[in-house]
């Protein structure tokens, strides 16, 4: 372990490394996101007989706040779902609080509500609709025959079999009357353009909220493959089997996308760029991990803590960065969230294998939440580790439990930045001097 740092050292790389993840939050923005995008509309939205507006996802409030003065003299219904701790009131605007990471009656308030404003869709009319991450929970409109304690027992077998956010969505859009591109359906006689904020991994718009407004990325069966690969077919209740039977047995109906327009607006790729932008004026090396950071949250910590011991030795300042969403695999009733997980691992990995140089890694989500937590994510150095013993805890022990979140509340290293009022995934930020 490097112990021959200055405190003063440490204090200012944690300040760089925060300020440099607070910029990549707000590199997307959703209000200066949606504004901009639709000051190059004016014309179609002059054009519209009438304008309805919906908004889902944790960026609701800000994105339907920001559509407003672009429609409102041809606003006829608005309405916005978003998960409690980024609810507001807007004047016009019919504000419903779902939940998050599982969803809840809220979650179906919000899809019934979104369900009968898009039927309200007439010829001439446009439908101005605003994505963003955490849409997919938030909104919950179970397939016929499926209740809502059946979605949340899906859902929570979803996050915790190490499934990856396109994989959870594909196989979301199996039981829902909105997703997969069914919210685009229920207002095919009127002109659709959707607005999205991505967290996934390329920005597919099929995948993005679990594509309510795009054609399908995965198809039925490659949905269905994903329940098998992770053992999860044997695993449903009868509602969702009755279902899954039911799909494989109809022959499902041709939709038609001509009248959608989807434009990603936001996305981990621009904060990303925004973070290497701004390290590079005190970091005369700057290196990107990945285009995507994902797998098992164990594999990434040692592919970039092996980063981090190469880049040591290397002369002069290094900045390592990366985003996306690693997985976890949830064997333990602790408390946490990937980018916890991934911190701590991280400077276990360091025990083992010192970094040559003063350090901090910085992992956190762009929503200001990770996991079912009150912390975005963790910043710990090379002694975190030293702190969490000298206290009572045993890091190991609590991992093993995946009790990532008492560990590092023990050292003083978890990120808490509260609600963010965006989601474009995970950002991760290493600092060397």
């Amino acid at each position: 372990m490097y112990l021959d740092c200055s405190v003063s050292a440490l204090v200012k790389l944690r300040a760089q490394a925060m300020a440099l993840f607070r910029e990549g939050i707000a590199a997307s923005d959703p209000e200066q996101a949606v504004t901009a995008a639709l000051e190059t509309r004016l014309g179609e939205i002059a054009a519209a007989r009438r304008v309805i507006l919906i908004a889902f996802g944790k960026a609701a409030c800000p994105m339907a706040r920001a559509a407003l003065p672009f429609v409102a003299g041809k606003l006829v219904s608005a309405c916005a779902v978003t998960n409690l701790e980024n609810r507001a009131e807007i004047d016009g605007v019919e504000v419903i609080a779902g939940g998050h990471p599982l969803p809840d009656e809220g979650s179906i308030r919000g899809a019934e509500a979104i369900e009968r404003a898009a039927r309200s869709a007439e010829p001439g009319d446009l439908v101005l609709v605003l994505v963003s991450g955490g849409g997919s929970a938030l909104t919950c409109a179970p397939a016929a025959g499926i209740g809502l304690a059946d979605k949340i027992e899906l859902n929570d077998t979803l996050i915790r079999c190490g499934a990856d956010i396109s994989e959870i969505n594909a196989v979301r859009q199996l039981f829902s009357r909105l997703k997969g591109g069914r919210l685009a359906q229920l207002a095919s006689q009127a002109k659709m353009l959707s607005l999205i904020l991505s967290d996934v991994p390329g920005d597919d718009v099929g995948t993005i909220a679990s594509g309510p407004t795009a054609r399908p990325s995965a198809s039925q069966a490659d949905a269905i493959d994903i329940l098998g690969r992770y053992g999860l077919i044997k695993t449903l209740s009868p509602a969702l089997k009755a279902h899954l039977d039911f799909v494989l047995e109809s022959e499902q109906p041709a939709s038609t996308f001509e009248h959608v327009e989807n434009i990603v607006i936001g996305s981990n790729g621009i904060s990303l760029q925004r973070v290497m932008n701004s390290a590079g004026t005190n970091y005369p090396v700057v290196v990107k991990a990945d285009d995507w950071l994902s797998g098992d949250v164990s594999d990434v910590a040692k592919t970039l803590h092996r980063m981090a011991v190469f880049a040591a030795s290397q002369r002069g300042p290094v900045a390592i960065v990366a985003g996306g969403e690693p997985t976890v695999r949830v064997a333990g009733n602790g408390k946490g969230g990937r980018n916890q997980e991934l911190a701590l691992r991280f400077a276990l990995l360091n025990e083992w294998t010192s970094i040559k140089r003063p350090w901090v890694f910085l992992s956190g989500g762009t929503d200001g939440r990770d996991g079912p937590t009150d912390a975005a994510g963790a910043i710990v150095d090379a002694g975190s580790t030293t702190w969490m013993r000298k206290l009572g805890c045993n890091p190991v022990a609590l991992l093993q439990n995946n009790d990532s979140y008492h560990a590092l509340a023990s050292s003083g290293d978890l990120v808490m930045t509260g609600a963010t009022g965006t989601n474009v995934a995970d950002l991760q930020i290493l600092l060397m001097q």
